[in-house]
């Protein structure tokens, strides 16, 4: 009995409404050349953003030399990153399976995903998968075998820039997420506290003015 092989594709993408954080799920089918039942699979996926496979509005390029440097540097700088990697089970099937590849997402600008991400305007963005893990499958003799899947396995997916968008919308409606420091979190309360403004969206607004004021004067 040979072990089975596995064909791996990623179909689509869509941001989960319900979750406890924001995700996205991409689904993913999963294909087997054996003709035996494939009791489960333990995959592990690793996944890449390939930013190098499309091109970049100059409002894009601008927003993203955060993450690459100046267009200039580009040919040296712009290369695929690790988005995440995870731990799926999938469940027993036979020939063909589809199943869930949920990925947490976070809304921290000190995440280079993050920061690519929210700089793109629309388009597609390039996703590499990568798998490996463990199968059991039925042997010859009804009993159950354990076979390796090596990192070879691997998928590509154009992802629309508005899957991710989506999600963000349905987690933080018109709001980003700011990550601080603790000191520098202390002295803009205090600012906002000695000054009496109301919000912290107001507080940055006018040290920001007042900042604008300072410049042209």
């Amino acid at each position: 009995m040979t072990t089975p092989d596995f064909t791996f594709t990623v179909e689509g993408a869509e941001a989960l409404a319900f979750a406890a954080s924001p995700q996205i799920a991409f689904k993913l089918r999963v294909v087997s050349d054996s003709p035996q039942p494939i009791h489960s699979i333990i995959l592990r996926c690793q996944i890449q953003i390939d930013a190098a496979r499309r091109t970049y509005s100059a409002a894009e390029r601008a927003r993203l030399t955060d993450l690459f440097g100046q267009p200039a540097q580009w040919g040296e700088t712009l290369r695929s990153m690790l988005w995440t990697s995870l731990t799926v089970v999938v469940p027993s099937f036979e020939s063909s399976t589809v199943t869930d590849l949920p990925v947490p997402c976070t809304f921290d600008f000190n995440i280079g995903a993050t920061k690519y991400f929210a700089a793109i305007d629309d388009g597609e963005l390039p996703v590499s998968f990568y798998f490996n893990g463990s199968v059991f499958y039925a042997g010859d003799d009804a009993g159950l075998q354990v076979a390796q899947i090596s990192w070879e396995k691997e998928a590509s997916y154009r992802m629309p820039a508005g899957v991710w968008r989506q999600m963000m919308d349905l987690y933080y409606p018109n709001s980003a997420w700011l990550c601080l420091r603790r000191d520098v979190f202390d002295l803009l309360c205090a600012y906002k506290v000695r000054h009496g403004i109301p919000t912290f969206e107001e507080t940055l607004l006018q040290m920001l003015e007042t900042k604008v004021e300072a410049r042209t004067a």
